[in-house]
């Protein structure tokens, strides 16, 4: 149990159940805790509840952009203006083309957006940039 608490822990938001399952067999066996939302609206909930100092504590956010009501641009734009920290922690996919330079979106300064489909090599390179 106390190994488990010192894992780094991720949290996969998706409404595709099937996307989830396979992101957190995949960050399970890179030894991560995993928790999981289906939807915007829960991970923020999750997130905001979260204390870095805690066992809730959330080291990575690994987040679909198009979700049914509560976005991925709008759980990043949450966490920008509240844990601006965890903010520079999440890395947003999509199947649809995106654009990191829209003005005035929270998208504007974030670096951390994958297409689908990415390679595992590619997300994995980029968590080690991201959560040392």
């Amino acid at each position: 149990m106390v190994l488990e608490r010192q894992l780094p822990r991720v949290l996969i938001v998706d409404d595709e159940p099937g996307i989830r399952f396979a992101l957190k067999r995949w960050f399970e066996r890179q030894l991560w805790t995993v928790s999981e939302a289906s939807d915007g609206q829960t991970a923020i909930t999750q997130l905001l509840a979260s204390d870095d100092a805690s066992d809730s504590r959330v080291d990575l956010v690994i987040c679909d952009l198009h979700l049914p009501v509560v976005s991925g641009e709008d759980v990043l734009r949450t966490l920008q203006s509240s844990r601006p920290a965890l903010a520079a922690r999440v890395i947003l996919f999509t199947g649809a083309a995106v654009s990191n330079a829209i003005p005035g979106t929270a998208l504007a300064s974030h670096p951390h957006v994958l297409q689908k489909p990415f390679e595992l090599a590619t997300l994995k390179a980029l968590v080690a940039s991201i959560v040392p």
